[in-house]
């Protein structure tokens, strides 16, 4: 592993760091801001999947968490959308298929399956990398995302239930079967039989396999892709129907962008902190 930079932020460290992958077998790249609480012992972390054309930066960068994750103890983990090493052929011929479009599934087609392996390394390797090297407690880890992180979040969560205790997502691609970014995406990296595609579709997942805490999300009603691409309204007719626990709050006036996200990352912060356990009146000590 190695650290590509780092910064003091808001009495903790935020780093941005490198290393070779078992599962993409390349390098990825990936964020940690550890909270001052982590100098003293483990603490609760939430994993933060980024959208289309997004790397590890974006959310440390755009979306203001640090100062609350500060407060509340919480580390922050961001992985890259990709692989970004080798090169593949066609991987940049558009904007949503290839570099920083990794759909957080394990590709089953050439020459993609080579490499295109987000599911298992956001479930299975980045948990463990981070558990062994930073002082993270692997028994309170929470999951979320923007778009089609939102997406990821949803389907690891919903796949992984004794791994994550706290999920919520911002403007999630939450039915991507019924989509054209969706249907792209699996189509090209799982392959044309649809029956494959379930395993990677948030509602057709919670209406099977419901998850065991409340659901959060968050959409903003002037998003320009909400009524092809996002579907809110199929993950909470699913959800009503398994019976699962979720808000769908929609909020006038917000667009699919990270202004959107700046201005509910700490209601999401404090919503992942109660869920994970974190104890206020210990802070508060601290």
């Amino acid at each position: 592993m190695k650290t590509l930079s780092e910064h003091t932020c808001f009495g903790g460290t935020q780093r941005f760091l490198s290393h070779d992958s078992r599962e993409c077998t390349s390098e990825m790249r990936f964020a940690v801001y550890e909270p001052p609480q982590a100098k003293h012992g483990r603490v609760p972390v939430l994993y933060y999947l980024a959208g289309l054309t997004c790397t590890e930066e974006t959310f440390m960068i755009k979306a203001g968490a640090q100062r609350v994750a500060a407060e509340l103890g919480l580390m922050l983990v961001a992985p890259d959308t990709s692989p970004r090493q080798p090169r593949l052929p066609g991987d940049d011929a558009s904007w949503d298929f290839g570099l920083g479009a990794g759909f957080y599934v394990d590709a089953r087609q050439a020459p993609w399956s080579a490499h295109y392996r987000m599911y298992s390394y956001v479930t299975r390797e980045l948990p463990e990398l981070v558990a062994a090297q930073f002082p993270a407690d692997a028994s309170r880890q929470g999951i979320f995302g923007h778009s089609m992180g939102g997406h990821g979040a949803l389907v690891c969560a919903l796949r992984n239930p004794d791994c994550y205790r706290s999920l919520s997502a911002f403007a999630p691609i939450a039915a991507p079967m019924q989509c054209p970014w969706g249907r792209k995406a699996f189509s090209g990296y799982l392959g044309p039989d649809e029956s494959m595609w379930m395993d990677y579709d948030a509602s057709a997942l919670v209406a099977q396999r419901p998850f065991h805490s409340p659901i959060l999300v968050d959409q903003g009603t002037a998003d320009k892709f909400l009524a092809e691409q996002l579907n809110p309204e199929i993950f909470a007719d699913a959800c009503r129907r398994s019976g699962q626990p979720f808000e769908l709050r929609m909020h006038a006036g917000y667009d699919h962008g990270y202004y959107f996200i700046q201005s509910l990352i700490e209601e999401h912060l404090r919503w992942h902190a109660r869920q994970l356990g974190v104890d206020h009146a210990s802070l508060a000590e601290q």
